[in-house]
């Protein structure tokens, strides 16, 4: 198969929120971008922009490791960001099983196995993996005990993975966003304040990966935390809660 000459990026959880600003982000660069999701009706860019979406569940994990095999044999895959995440929060005891795994595969197992299939490409493009954490890795989570335990995971693997990979020219970071202003939260019962001052928004994630890819070869910002000024979350009205699921 012939190959393209033109620098490519992958990125999970492309279709809203996060992934879909540093997709944006990513086509303004000048990448091929690769956006795995699994519903695009929404997305306005197009592969005119350098956008291919991926219909691609993170949790099927042979459809995941296909899919990224293909587009590594046809491009030079010099980015993989790990954006796609999942949130259940609440005491622990109110979680089931089938919420735990879907934490843990998304928010960890997924990010592994995928940097795991595309790992000896990005080592011979000298390539970056970006993970998408929380600040919930780095704090106490009563009410999210599962969710800041996937996020504190993934970032225990981009460290650990940048002490293995770094002397093959590997660079990876990770981003610490506190409250964003998106559908993470869709099943909570909370969510981000009314101030501007109290949430970030998607496009200043994508600002932060932007400036990981813009410094010098040779340097790497390795952990970037973004926390909004103020602190605060708002309990969601009875109408705001028709769709939280208990």
């Amino acid at each position: 198969m012939e190959r393209i000459e033109k620098k490519a990026a992958i990125i999970t959880g492309a279709s809203s929120g996060i992934g879909y600003a540093i997709s944006r982000k990513l086509c303004e660069l000048g990448y091929e971008v690769f956006g795995f999701g699994r519903n695009f009706e929404q997305v306005q860019l197009k592969e005119e922009d350098g956008f291919h979406p991926i219909i691609c569940d993170v949790l099927d994990t042979d459809r995941l490791c296909n899919c990224a095999g293909q587009i590594a044999s046809k491009f030079d895959v010099q980015v993989l960001i790990n954006n796609a995440g999942v949130g259940y929060y609440g005491l622990h005891e109110e979680l089931n099983p089938q919420k735990i795994k879907e934490l843990v595969r998304t928010n960890l197992e997924a990010p592994m196995i995928l940097t795991w299939q595309l790992l000896r490409q990005l080592k011979k493009n000298a390539g970056y993996v970006i993970n998408i954490s929380s600040v919930t890795a780095t704090q106490s989570n009563p009410h999210g005990c599962a969710y800041g335990a996937t996020k504190a995971g993934l970032a225990s693997f981009s460290h650990s993975l940048f002490d293995e990979a770094r002397k093959y020219g590997v660079k990876v970071a990770t981003i610490f966003p506190d409250m964003t202003k998106t559908n993470l939260y869709r099943n909570a019962d909370f969510r981000e304040g009314d101030e501007t001052e109290s949430y970030l928004l998607p496009e200043e994630v994508a600002a932060a990966v932007e400036f990981i890819l813009s410094q010098r070869e040779g340097m790497i910002v390795s952990d970037i935390t973004l926390k909004p000024q103020v602190h605060r979350i708002k309990r969601k009205s009875k109408s705001e809660k028709s769709e939280y699921k208990k």
